[in-house]
């Protein structure tokens, strides 16, 4: 029986349409997908309709483990905040029709006030709970200062909720600085998603961006250690490959799926 559950975010096909990636997600053999919010809102400004992506998703048996994403929530101004608490909640609200468990919320990009992240993270969290799909809190390893594991963890420790959460991922952990084994810090619990993906050794660690991920096992982080942390610790939930390679839209989207999540299990399964 597999120790994880593997889905697959939907930038890796970025270029293909919105319901033939839930069809092809599945085909692959994934069990969840994560869908982006800009995809949805776009499908339903051209006249599409909410519950036909609902239908596609119960048609494919997919569950979807996250959406993405909430900005500037941590960022806002006091005079902002309102506003930008408002899209927040409209999108939380968006991803619970669609029957997603989390919603990723980004960093704050610049030199950060976590009292400030802890507070409005939980007041996220708790009008996420009410409308049923939840926040969970990002760290990206190229912007200013929330960069690790440890970053995320603060406003997830500092929120005082129980059902706080954030996001792991392999590539952020590497460009950030920081260290996978931070992961044996960190209650199952605690972790919403983890996305999988790996890192080239032939560009220098802070010049690395997005489009430089590569399929897991393609690279050079520790990956096999990645999982046995997350087994150690009593993780088994998602494992999500987001990688965001021009080169990969350019081929068969089927095709870019399964070998995804092929290399996912291959490392997985056997660490």
């Amino acid at each position: 029986m597999s120790s994880f559950l593997y889905s697959l975010n939907a930038s890796t096909i970025r270029t293909t349409p919105l319901l033939d990636k839930i069809r092809i997600t599945a085909e692959a053999g994934y069990q969840g997908i994560e869908l982006w919010f800009n995809e949805v809102e776009e499908f339903l400004s051209q006249g599409g309709e909410l519950q036909t992506i609902s239908a596609a998703i119960q048609e494919s048996g997919l569950a979807i483990p996250t959406m993405i994403m909430l900005r500037d929530w941590w960022s806002a101004s006091p005079e902002e905040y309102p506003a930008v608490f408002d899209i927040c909640l409209n999108r939380l609200k968006l991803a619970a029709a669609l029957g997603a468990e989390y919603v990723i919320a980004c960093p704050h990009r610049e030199t950060p006030d976590y009292d400030l992240g802890a507070q409005r993270y939980r007041e996220l969290l708790e009008a996420g709970i009410e409308v049923g799909a939840k926040p969970a809190v990002e760290f990206l390893g190229f912007v200013e200062a929330v960069t690790k594991i440890e970053d995320a963890l603060q406003i997830v420790e500092k929120s005082g909720h129980p059902q706080a959460t954030l996001v792991l991922d392999p590539f952020h952990v590497f460009r950030g600085g920081g260290s996978i084994e931070t992961i044996a810090q960190l209650k199952p619990e605690q972790i919403a998603i983890s996305h999988f993906n790996d890192a080239v050794n032939s560009i220098p660690r802070e010049e690395q961006m997005d489009p430089d991920r590569v399929m897991p096992g393609e690279g050079h982080i520790d990956l096999t250690r990645y999982c046995r942390l997350l087994k150690q610790i009593g993780y088994q939930s998602w494992l999500s490959l987001e990688l965001f390679r021009e080169d990969l839209w350019q081929q068969n989207p089927l095709d870019v799926a399964r070998r995804g999540l092929e290399c996912m299990q291959a490392i997985a399964e056997d660490s």
